[in-house]
């Protein structure tokens, strides 16, 4: 079996993504598949866990990884169609029902963190709901340096990779589905930049890797940063690839096994029965999810690097 035909051997949250970013079906066979989502496999199962007062586990960042937060981050990154009547009424239950167990407040109102504002941020415009007072909280949060930390508001001024992947997806998903503007895509190129320069996982002040755990490859990424995180980042924004995600690049086509596939190198820690089910085999075997990413990754860079100058 192929590659291709392994991975479209899968959910059709995998499937979907295979068609319109590996194999170039037209687009009305990528949406037939991607309405899937809400019906059947990982999706429906989702779906199937929210509690009548609309949460999911509970509360709306605990627990992990059952959360509300954490859940409805799965179904984005399945490709949930947001405009299918199941999102729609799930997420109007979210909205009408939920609150933060920061200070209770509404759902898509956000709290303070701009880690936690990122999420809901890419929630609300994903599932067509106003985040617009959170962007703007957002914005005037970037630190001198490109990034964001929920740290800030006890001191630092350097920015963490985590936060600034958070806050980087969210602002670019509020361009594509709310409203963009001069200001957001300039403070995500900025936001950008400060990965960039630092070379996807490096000090800039001595090079030194700033995290070994980095460059291992999970998923769900949850709240992590990781390099192919941030690189498939770069890829769904339009980033055009320079020298400075060369060493990042590399990383990935080191991590290909002989068969063409990648592994699950790491999941995060949660407590005992954190998750509602497993989207991969485990640890050490080959990952459809990380996979479908890398080849992905690997496409754009390939291609961006190759474009006549």
């Amino acid at each position: 079996m192929s590659v291709l035909d392994w991975l479209l051997d899968s959910d059709p949250s995998i499937r979907w993504q295979v068609m319109r970013d590996l194999t170039g079906e037209p687009a009305a066979i990528v949406a037939a598949e991607r309405s899937k989502i809400a019906t059947g496999g990982w999706g429906a199962q989702l779906l199937a866990c929210q509690r009548p007062d609309g949460s999911w586990g509970g509360g709306a960042l605990f627990p992990e990884w059952t959360s509300t937060t954490h859940t409805l981050l799965l179904l984005r990154l399945l490709g949930l169609d947001p405009t299918s009547v199941q999102a729609r009424r799930a997420v109007a239950l979210v909205r009408d029902n939920v609150t933060w167990e920061h200070a209770g407040e509404a759902y898509f109102a956000g709290e303070t963190e701009p880690c936690i504002n990122g999420k809901a941020v890419a929630l609300g415009a994903y599932f067509g709901q106003d985040v617009s007072a959170v962007v703007e909280r957002l914005l005037g949060e970037q630190l001198s340096d490109g990034g964001w930390n929920c740290e800030a508001e006890n001191g630092s001024t350097r920015s963490s990779f985590h936060t600034t992947i958070d806050v980087l997806e969210c602002l670019l998903q509020y361009e594509r589905s709310a409203r963009a503007s001069t200001d957001l895509t300039a403070a995500r190129r900025k936001g950008e930049a400060y990965l960039l320069d630092r070379r996807m996982f490096r000090r800039l002040s001595t090079g030194a890797v700033v995290d070994p755990e980095w460059l291992q490859f999970s998923f769900p990424p949850r709240w992590y940063y990781d390099v192919l995180r941030g690189l498939d980042h770069m890829r769904n924004a339009g980033v055009e690839p320079d020298d400075r995600l060369a060493e990042a690049i590399d990383l990935v086509k080191s991590k290909r096994s002989e068969d063409g596939r990648w592994p699950l190198e790491n999941v995060h820690p949660g407590r005992p029965g954190s998750v509602y089910f497993e989207m991969d085999e485990g640890v050490g075997k080959p990952s459809r999810w990380n996979t479908l990413r890398a080849m992905r990754v690997l496409d754009w860079y390939e291609r961006g690097v190759r474009k006549p100058g």
